[in-house]
């Protein structure tokens, strides 16, 4: 099996392999391709990969010979009227967003894996993206808010007086959640959770935070601990409970998402409006929508003197260690498409390879990715 890596394009820093992942495919027996400076914005030098026994080529001689293309982002135009029918895509294009995209796919048949679909089960947690850059971006975008902040986060005994310690409002508890709850508190900010699911209540306390609790949440253990629609009566209990603390809060930090559908609002324009001036809100979930009704994705705005950041990427601006992560959680999956002798196997008896797996052979592969196409139709 011939293994493409990709270079990334945009403001994306990270690569989907660095030379000690790319390493240990090499040992698997397959052949790695790399694109020139693939790894450069990852502190990653052509020479690195070369050293380890992958052979640096330009892009279109990747297209030309590889069996399989990785990539962190979704194909850009040019890679769509390049790919052929035999090849199999990998990377991260969120398929139930992006149901156009997976149409594309089936015109050309390619083969296809999404890693953001690895199922949520204890076997794949290795091979779990979204938790590993989950963690990225809870970690950052509490470092994001502290600086933007006019005021200290921890508790200050000075001779100039006490200086209070902020309070950050954290909705959602899921691991990029649960990491900025860690962060915040490592860095003595009063630290208040929201979440719909009741399970991460003891999650949330064991870290320091306070669990804000609103009754009556409809919780699906199908959903694979993922947040699920809510009733419209628990909507607006779940808006005065937020609307509540947003009033007390320096910092409201946004990571509520639900897959396949646009990220629920939870910060309205008018809480935005009754908030502190000086106050910063960031929102994790900008890319699909975001929780706070001002939120621009990819844009920092003030409202009112409230600074607002719609940041969907944080692991980019982290790329070394992002991209470490990123890799290992690759390495194991092509494990499992990787047989003994380095061909490419790609064994659908296996749950992970056929749940990650989004189109194969003009068909949709993915049961959950199958019926949002099916709705649309």
């Amino acid at each position: 099996m011939v293994l493409g890596l990709l270079k990334e394009y945009g403001n994306e820093n990270r690569v989907a392999l660095l030379p000690e992942a790319v390493q240990s495919l090499i040992g698997l027996k397959a052949e790695v391709l790399v694109e020139q400076q693939a790894g450069d914005s990852a502190f990653a030098p052509d020479a690195e990969y070369a050293e380890v026994g992958a052979k640096v080529v330009g892009r279109s001689e990747i297209f030309k010979r590889a069996d399989v293309l990785l990539q962190i982002q979704p194909p850009a135009e040019e890679d769509l009227k390049t790919l052929k029918k035999s090849q199999v895509w990998i990377s991260a294009f969120n398929p139930l967003w992006d149901t156009g995209l997976v149409k594309s796919f089936l015109e050309i048949g390619v083969t296809t894996f999404s890693l953001d679909s690895i199922p949520r089960t204890t076997r794949a947690q290795a091979m779990d993206i979204l938790s590993s850059m989950a963690t990225v971006a809870g970690y950052k975008a509490v470092l994001e808010a502290a600086l933007r902040l006019p005021t200290f986060f921890p508790m200050f005994m000075t001779a100039a007086g006490t200086i209070r310690p902020a309070n950050v409002l954290i909705l959602g508890a899921g691991v990029a959640g649960l990491q900025a709850v860690a962060t915040a508190r490592k860095l003595g900010a009063q630290v208040y959770v929201f979440d719909v699911r009741s399970a991460v209540k003891e999650e949330v306390q064991s870290l320091g935070g306070r669990f804000v609790e609103v009754e009556g949440a409809t919780e699906d253990k199908a959903a694979g601990g993922y947040a699920v629609e809510q009733t419209e009566e628990y909507k607006q209990k779940q808006q005065q409970a937020i609307d509540q603390q947003a009033l007390k809060s320096n910092v409201i930090i946004c990571t509520a998402q639900i897959p396949g559908r646009k990220a629920p609002m939870l910060v309205s324009k008018e809480t935005v409006e009754k908030m502190k001036p000086g106050s910063v809100i960031v929102d994790l979930a900008a890319s699909t929508g975001g929780n706070c009704e001002l939120t621009i994705n990819n844009q920092t705005i003030s409202y009112e003197g409230v600074t607002i950041i719609g940041e969907s990427n944080y692991p980019a601006q982290m790329s070394i260690d992002a991209s470490r992560m990123f890799g290992k959680n690759v390495l194991n999956f092509m494990k499992l498409i990787i047989a003994e002798d380095g061909s490419l196997n790609l064994n659908f008896q296996d749950d992970i390879v056929k749940g990650t797996c989004i189109t194969h052979q003009g068909e949709v592969y993915n049961e959950r990715v199958k019926s949002v196409i099916d709705n649309i139709k």
